[in-house]
């Protein structure tokens, strides 16, 4: 069993209503963040692959697209752009695309801040 990763980075700009320091919060502001996506599996035997590395680059070229130079409060189906629903989204944007997905990761690096989100593995299946 094998976990491949890769990270792609993007800059957005939000809003977001908190009980602390709720006047600076509500103001629009910016962060850089860092999105690392996981996928687990067994490497095909045929190309020794678990995922192709241009596949992978594809799928989370398009989710950056979707957040990067953003204003998130604007993003369909992402809610308050917290970190936790910036990780579902990613997730819901990755998982009809990516077998295996395991976990996605949004880290704010210049805080220390990450979170991870590991979702079901019927999201973004037609049911």
């Amino acid at each position: 069993m094998f976990e491949l990763s890769k990270q792609f980075r993007f800059e957005a700009a939000h809003t977001l209503n908190r009980s602390v320091d709720a006047e600076p919060s509500r103001r629009i502001h910016g962060h850089s963040y860092r999105a690392e996506v996981t996928v687990r599996g067994s490497a095909d035997p045929a190309t020794g692959m678990v995922l192709d590395l241009g596949l992978f680059e594809r799928a989370l070229e398009d989710a950056r697209d979707g957040l990067d130079h953003r204003f998130l409060d604007e993003v369909t189906d992402l809610g308050p752009a917290t970190m936790e629903n910036l990780s579902a989204w990613i997730w819901r944007r990755l998982s009809p695309t990516c077998a295996g997905l395991t976990r996605v990761t949004v880290h704010r690096d210049s805080s220390g801040e990450a979170c991870s989100y590991f979702g079901s593995k019927l999201e973004g299946v037609a049911q």
